[in-house]
C-alpha cells in the first residue's frame, strides 16, 4: 500500500484538462491492477504453500513448468482462479470508478487535509528509498522473478559439468561391494502417493489389493515401513534429498541456523553415481517429461529411456508404459545392475493416471465417502477423493508387477532386491477442502515404502516396519540395498541396519508424531 498510494493519491490533484483526465483514470487503474493481481498472487501462494513468490520452492516449479503445465495447474484451481480474478475486478472496479470522478477543479484544503496526505505519503518516501522495500514493487518484483526463473532453468540445461564432478567424487569416495556375485536393484521412484491412501496401510478403500497379496506371499523379506516420511512437498527438492544423501537438506538446515549451522553430511556424493563408482550399470526410465530431473539425475545413468514424450504433466502416458522396458533391462547380461524407474504415480490430473473408465469408487457411497461428506468436505472434493484412489488402484499394479518381474529370472546365486517410495505425498481432503501438492498439511509428505530383497543383509526384525523412516536419508538405505559401502556410509541413517537412530526432520506442518 505504502508503494502504491502516490499514484492513487494523484487522484486528489486538480486537472483542467479533460485528456489528461482520463490518461490519469487509465493510468491510475493500471497502477492499481498491478498491485491488486500481485496481493492476489502472493495471498494464494501463502495461504495454498505457504510460500512467498521469490522462495526456492516456487522458483523451482516455475523454471521446471511449461506454458502447458500452467495451464493444465489452472484448469484444476480454477475455483481459487476465479476467485482471485473476481477480487482484481472489484479492486479494479472500485478505482475505475473513483478515477473517472477525480479532482478536476483546484479546490481549496484545509490544512488538516495537507497534513493527513502528507502523513500518509510519508511511507511511501520511506518505502521508495528503502531498495528491500523498493524491490517489491510489483514491475521490479516480477521481472526480477522472471529473471531468476530463467536464469534458473538455464543451469539446469547445464550440468554436464556438475554431472562430471559427481562421477569424481564417487570415485574418490572409493565404494565397494559386499556380494561379488551378481547383482540386480530396481529403483521405483513414484510421485504424489500417501500411504493414508493404500489398503496396504490400512485404509478403508481396497486400493492396493496386489501389494497386500505379495506381502502375504513373501512374509518379512518384504519390509513395508508403516511411518515413511518426505521431507520436502515437491519433486525437484525431494529427489535431490533421496539421490544426494540428505545434503540438500542439511544445507538448507546449515543456511537457517546461519554460521554455526550443521555442515552437509552427503559429501557431495549422489547415489547414482555412487553406484556407477561400484561397479553397476544404472538405467533411468522415466514416465516423466522433466527437465530439471533428466538434468539432475538421469543423465547420470548409463541408460536413459524417458517414454513420456509429451511435455506437461496431463499427458496421457499411464506409468504401465514402463513395464516393458523394466523386462529389457532386467535381460541385460550386464553383471551388475540398478534400474530406476520414474512414475508418474498419482500426479494430478488423477483422472490420467489410470485407463479411461476403471474408477470403482465412483459408483456407489461407501465409508470414505461417508467419512468424506461428516467432515464437510465438499463435493468436487469428493470427485478428486474417488480419482485419487482409482489412481492408486492403477498405480498397485504396475508397483506390484515391477516387483513380480524383479523377483523372476534370477541366475543362480544372484541377489536381488527392489525399492520403492513416493517423492512426497498428497493432499485430498484429509486436513483441508483442497486437492493437489500440500507444503501445508501433514498429508504433503505422508508416503510410503517398501523393500524387498531375495537375501537380507541383516535378520530382519519383528519391529523393522515400525521404525519411522525419512527421504532424505534414503540414500543410505539404497546403499545398503545395494550393498556398497565406503569410509564415508553413516549405518545410523539407514532404516535397515541395526544401529539406525532416528532424528525426526523438522516439517512446515510442524508434524508432532512420525509414529502415527
Amino acid at each position: 500500500m505504502a508503494l502504491a498510494l502516490p499514484v492513487l493519491a494523484w487522484l486528489a490533484w486538480p486537472v483542467h484538462s479533460l485528456a489528461v483526465h482520463r490518461l490519469r483514470a487509465v493510468l491510475v487503474c493500471v497502477w492499481a491492477l498491478l498491485f491488486a493481481a500481485d496481493a492476489v498472487v502472493r495471498a494464494y501462494l501463502l495461504d495454498a504453500y505457504r510460500a512467498a513468490p521469490d522462495s526456492t520452492v516456487v522458483l523451482a516449479a516455475a523454471a521446471n513448468t511449461t506454458a502447458r503445465e500452467a495451464g493444465e495447474y489452472l484448469s484444476m484451481h480454477w475455483r481459487a482462479l476465479a476467485v482471485g480474478a473476481g477480487l482484481v475486478a472489484a479492486a479494479l472496479w472500485l478505482v475505475a470508478r473513483s478515477a473517472r470522478s477525480g479532482v478536476r477543479a483546484a479546490v481549496p484544503w484545509p490544512r488538516w487535509g495537507v497534513a493527513l496526505v502528507c502523513l500518509l505519503l510519508l511511507p511511501s518516501v520511506l518505502g521508495y528509498a528503502s531498495k528491500p522495500w523498493r524491490r517489491l514493487h510489483p514491475v521490479a518484483f516480477w521481472v526480477q522473478w522472471n529473471g531468476s526463473v530463467h536464469a534458473l532453468r538455464q543451469g539446469w540445461r547445464d550440468q554436464a559439468a556438475q554431472r562430471d564432478v559427481a562421477l569424481e567424487r564417487a570415485k574418490a569416495a572409493a565404494p565397494v561391494l559386499r556380494h561379488t556375485g551378481p547383482s540386480t536393484v530396481v529403483l521405483v521412484v513414484t510421485d504424489s502417493i500417501n500411504r493414508d491412501n493404500m489398503g496396504l496401510y490400512g485404509y478403508a478403500r481396497d486400493t492396493t489389493p496386489r501389494l497386500q497379496s505379495m506381502q502375504a506371499l513373501l512374509g518379512d523379506d518384504m519390509v513395508v515401513l508403516r511411518h515413511a516420511w518426505s521431507v520436502d512437498a515437491s519433486t525437484v527438492e525431494s529427489l535431490r534429498n533421496i539421490f544426494g544423501f540428505g545434503e540438500h537438506a542439511a544445507a538448507m538446515a546449515s543456511s537457517a541456523a546461519g554460521p554455526g549451522g550443521a555442515a552437509s553430511i552427503g559429501e557431495g556424493l549422489h547415489a547414482i553415481a555412487l553406484a556407477r563408482a561400484a561397479g553397476y550399470k544404472v538405467w533411468w526410465m522415466s514416465n516423466h517429461d522433466d527437465v530439471a530431473i533428466e538434468q539432475e539425475h538421469a543423465r547420470l545413468a548409463d541408460v536413459v529411456d524417458m517414454v513420456n514424450r509429451t511435455p506437461g504433466r496431463a499427458g496421457a502416458s499411464l506409468d504401465g508404459e514402463l513395464l516393458d522396458c523394466l523386462q529389457e533391462a532386467l535381460d541385460d547380461p550386464a553383471e551388475r545392475k540398478l534400474i530406476v524407474l520414474h512414475l508418474m504415480g498419482a500426479h494430478p490430473h488423477y483422472r490420467l493416471r489410470f485407463p479411461r473408465g476403471e474408477n470403482p469408487f465412483d459408483d456407489t457411497a461407501d465409508a470414505v465417502d461417508v467419512q468424506l461428506a461428516g467432515q464437510g468436505r465438499p463435493a468436487w472434493v469428493r470427485r478428486f477423493r474417488h480419482e485419487y484412489d482409482a489412481a492408486l488402484l492403477y498405480h498397485d499394479f504396475v508397483v506390484s508387477e515391477t516387483l513380480q518381474l524383479a523377483r523372476q529370472g534370477a541366475r543362480p546365486g544372484e541377489y536381488r532386491a527392489w525399492m520403492y517410495l513416493s517423492d512426497h505425498g498428497q493432499e485430498v481432503g484429509h486436513g483441508s477442502d483442497r486437492a493437489g501438492h500440500s507444503p501445508s498439511t501433514a498429508s504433503g509428505y505422508r508416503i510410503p515404502a517398501i523393500v524387498w530383497r531375495n537375501q537380507a543383509a541383516q535378520p530382519v526384525s519383528a519391529t523393522m516396519g515400525h521404525a519411522p523412516f525419512r527421504t532424505d536419508w534414503a540414500g543410505w538405505t539404497l546403499a545398503d540395498v545395494l550393498r556398497i559401502d565406503w569410509p564415508g556410509a553413516q549405518p545410523e541413517r539407514n532404516v535397515l541396519h541395526p544401529l539406525y537412530r532416528w532424528q525426526p526432520p523438522v516439517l512446515p506442518p510442524g508434524v508432532v508424531s512420525f509414529t502415527d
